[in-house]
């Protein structure tokens, strides 16, 4: 049962899947952790999830190039991933880095822009820039379309 990748793909804690499920986290817990679950809680789980049993009870999801999660964005977003990775199968800890190292040199280029002008207009770029991959990983998370098991753990954290 793949329950908590479905889980993780819409940003929900395994408290708010018990209160939309009207289980208890407790059994939430369990059925991630492997447990098998009763038919009524698959049926409770995939209600809350808006998904089937079928769905639900696949061994894991795979999303790749030709899923319908990739197939279904427009065409615009498409390119913007594969333009902004430099690469055909974009993956979340790739956005993640991009992110934080625009960040980063943002700030420091803030900051050495109290000396020099120059210095404090490639800040704010940088900052822009990531804030920009901030709104990128969001769409990524938001239509599911990362590459890569790691990637799943590494959204947890």
């Amino acid at each position: 049962m793949n329950l908590k990748q479905l889980r993780l793909s819409r940003q929900l804690s395994q408290e708010q899947l018990a209160q939309m499920s009207g289980l208890n986290v407790r059994t939430v817990q369990r059925i991630e952790s492997g447990a098998n679950a009763s038919l009524e809680s698959q049926k409770c789980l995939a209600a809350a999830l808006n998904v089937d049993l079928a769905t639900l009870n696949q061994e894991k999801v795979m999303i790749d190039r030709s899923s319908e999660n990739w197939k279904n964005l427009p065409l615009f977003l498409r390119v913007w991933f594969v333009f902004n990775f430099l690469q055909l199968r974009p993956t979340r800890r790739s956005a993640h880095n991009v992110e934080r190292l625009s960040h980063v040199c943002g700030y420091l280029f803030c900051f050495l822009g109290v000396m020099n002008e120059a210095a404090l207009i490639g800040g704010l770029i940088m900052l822009t820039s990531g804030y920009l991959f901030t709104l990128l990983k969001y769409q990524g998370d938001k239509y599911q379309i990362w590459y890569g098991r790691s990637d799943k753990a590494y959204a947890e954290g």
